[in-house]
């Protein structure tokens, strides 16, 4: 048995969803998202709970019944809630400022970087160097970061570069100068 499978995804308040065949609708305060459900997976809604089940005991299906009920209940804390990403940018010069419908990265090259912002992904910048991700859809906001980081990966000797906000960064020793001889 799946263990994340079996459990029923509570329905937040505020939200409403509906089943229609194949089709899950969801519809909360930040907005609405459907989700096409595999058709060797039933999904059901009781009450203020969601319930998955498989059709069988293949290994596909042990697999799609997990996946399914994580990505339903990553849509209804999305659509209710939404989720954010924050990056912390660490560098002399280096910094991160919204234009438009870009994000223009100074981090130590020649020219900044533009990104164009994903639709449905809001990011702001609330000092240069700080960026805040946020929007309904886990996916895009965890890939654009990534995106975004992926720019000027942290190094490990200084620790300059994009990172998560909180993430450690493993420091290295520089060179040792010793006595040669």
């Amino acid at each position: 048995m799946s263990r994340v499978g079996v459990k029923p995804v509570p329905v937040p308040a505020g939200v409403k969803v509906e089943v229609a065949g194949q089709v899950f609708k969801a519809k909360g305060a930040k907005g609405e998202q459907t989700f096409d459900v595999h058709p060797r997976v039933k999904v059901a809604v009781d009450g203020e709970k969601i319930v998955v089940s498989r059709e069988g005991n293949e290994r596909l299906d042990r697999s799609l019944h997990g996946l399914t009920r994580a990505l339903l209940q990553n849509l209804l804390i999305g659509v209710s809630a939404g989720f954010t990403r924050k990056l912390e940018i660490v560098g002399v010069g280096y910094g991160a400022e919204v234009k438009g419908k870009n994000i223009k990265l100074t981090v130590g090259f020649a020219k900044p970087v533009e990104l164009s912002i994903p639709e449905g992904v809001t990011v702001v910048t609330p000092d240069a160097t700080h960026i805040a991700i946020s929007g309904m859809d886990k996916q895009k906001v965890g890939q654009f970061a990534a995106e975004i980081r992926a720019v000027r990966k942290p190094e490990p000797y200084k620790g300059t570069g994009i990172k998560y906000e909180g993430e450690k960064i493993r420091r290295k020793a520089g060179k040792a100068f010793g006595s040669a001889g």
